[in-house]
């Protein structure tokens, strides 16, 4: 044994090296799972490496900055740099192709609207209308701009409480997502609670709703000021979900009234309603016995239901208090290929079908309309509000702004920022306490910026932006057209509330 060990301590470093490599010759030349590997042994494997890291690859070294999908480099960097506090601004021109099609060009006025350079413009710009005002608790938000729908599981503790916390001190509400209300979104902000098909936190034993358990839940989480019922969302319309046994730890299992170790499944439909009269009557017997705000999410595809519910609407009084159109360009849930690319409109088609829908039946200013789809940024933001939105919802913009870096593996529990992950050594890394300060810092420089464009656009208030106010390029000879006449409708004028 003793001249074994003193043979193998002679031995060079690079002995071992070539000991490695004929080891690794062997067993892929063996193996028959993959073919690159067994036809080209060793450097094959450089093949699977590239491939592992080529996301990365292309974010930081390939891709310009403004090629990149789904936010590019441009956008990310506008993100991180004002959750920091640090400088956003830039030099020298913009670097865009203005004339490409669909160049948003939004028109200033001759004279703008004064304003005191040295006011606050970062604080919360409150909601123009009051969502529910004939319920029990109607509810006016604090500002125009709320995070969307991500829940507990789907991200991590760490992550739900920073943004609980940022929600707090800016003042905008936090959705719960369809994985029920967790201690982490108890942290002060007022709280939209969010359920879709497998009702979780509202469920029994068997997996239906229980009106029991929902009216428990508001009873004892008074900061919940709005529900929410999802129809379907932009990454899977019409596509249930499977949550892993595996990742139903004690807690979770507690928090979705699910059991620990067990497969559950999400179908892709409701069981406590399948038509619009019976949505209706759902949403009216929650609202009647929560006295809170009922709002309905939905990815647009078909609009036959839409018209109907309009029509019921208009016929009754009865529904929902406010909608909110996802784009189907997709979000933070993972979803096929298929689904994500191709199933459900984008926002700007969906959102101007239901509008237009709506305003058909002269319910526009009845029910608050929330666009989710990477509407985070403030040109977006004013397209949105000059078609008719009323309130903005943020998700993949708001994960960017505690410091994801689009890594797209939000589906593996692999997230590297410790973000969309339960993974406890990947989510250490993320503190809440400097993360919650940053999405903050995001949404207040987010709120200035739609404010001074605002302003500039001499108006008051995002809201009495209209269509004729954004013109974008149309593409042929480099015309442009307002929004007006390229989605076929004049946004109605909103009934402020007065301060």
């Amino acid at each position: 044994m003793i001249n074994l060990l003193s043979y193998l301590s002679s031995v060079p470093w690079w002995g071992y090296l070539i000991l490695i490599l004929v080891l690794v010759f062997l067993r892929d030349i063996l193996q028959k799972k993959h073919t690159i590997v067994h036809n080209f042994p060793v450097v094959g494997h450089i093949r699977y490496l590239l491939e592992s890291i080529g996301p990365e690859l292309r974010q930081y070294i390939v891709a310009n900055n403004r090629e990149e999908l789904p936010f590019n480099r441009r956008q990310r960097t506008w993100m991180y740099a004002s959750s920091k506090k640090e400088n956003h601004y830039q030099g020298f021109g913009t670097d865009q192709d203005i004339h490409e099609s669909g160049y948003i060009f939004i028109k200033p006025a001759m004279m703008p609207l004064p304003f005191d350079h040295h006011a606050d413009l970062g604080k919360p710009c409150p909601s123009a209308k009051i969502i529910g005002p004939h319920r029990g608790k109607p509810y006016r938000p604090t500002s125009l701009i709320n995070i969307s729908a991500m829940s507990y599981g789907s991200l991590s503790a760490n992550a739900i409480t920073a943004l609980n916390e940022g929600a707090k001190m800016f003042g905008c509400y936090h959705n719960t997502g369809e994985g029920g209300i967790s201690p982490y979104h108890k942290k002060g902000a007022d709280v939209c609670f969010h359920f879709g098909t497998g009702y979780f936190g509202v469920r029994d034993r068997e997996g239906n709703f229980s009106l029991e358990k929902m009216v428990e839940t508001v009873n004892q989480n008074p900061w919940i000021r709005m529900i929410e019922v999802k129809l379907s969302q932009g990454a899977k319309p019409g596509k249930g979900g499977v949550l892993p046994g595996s990742k139903i730890t004690k807690e979770l299992a507690e928090i979705r009234g699910v059991h620990v170790g067990e497969d559950v499944i999400s179908p892709s439909f409701h069981s406590a309603f399948s038509t619009v009269p019976e949505m209706v009557d759902f949403i009216e017997t929650i609202a009647k016995a929560t006295g809170l705000p009922v709002g309905i999410k939905a990815a647009i595809g078909k609009m036959e239901m839409w018209e109907e519910l309009a029509e019921l609407m208009k016929k009754t009084g009865y529904g929902p208090d406010f909608i909110t159109v996802d784009g189907g360009e997709g979000g933070t849930g993972a979803a096929p290929p298929s689904f994500a690319d191709h199933v459900a409109l984008p926002w700007v088609y969906g959102f101007s079908q239901v509008y237009k829908t709506f305003q058909k039946y002269g319910l526009t200013n009845k029910v608050t309309f929330i666009g989710s789809g990477k509407l985070g940024l403030p040109d977006s933001a004013i397209m949105a509000f000059a078609m008719g939105v009323d309130l903005i919802h943020v998700a993949r913009e708001a994960m960017i702004s505690i410091g994801c870096i689009q890594a797209q593996v939000c589906h593996t529990n692999r997230c590297p920022t410790g973000i969309a992950t339960n993974n406890k050594w990947l989510e250490a890394g993320l503190d809440p306490a400097l993360k919650s300060v940053r999405f903050a810092n995001y949404m207040k420089n987010l709120t200035k910026e739609i404010m001074e464009i605002t302003h500039a656009c001499g108006y008051e208030h995002p809201c009495q932006f209209n269509m004729d106010d954004i013109d974008i390029s149309m593409g042929d000879n480099n015309h442009t057209a307002p929004l007006r006449l390229a989605y076929g409708y004049q946004k109605d004028e909103v009934e402020r509330v007065k301060s």
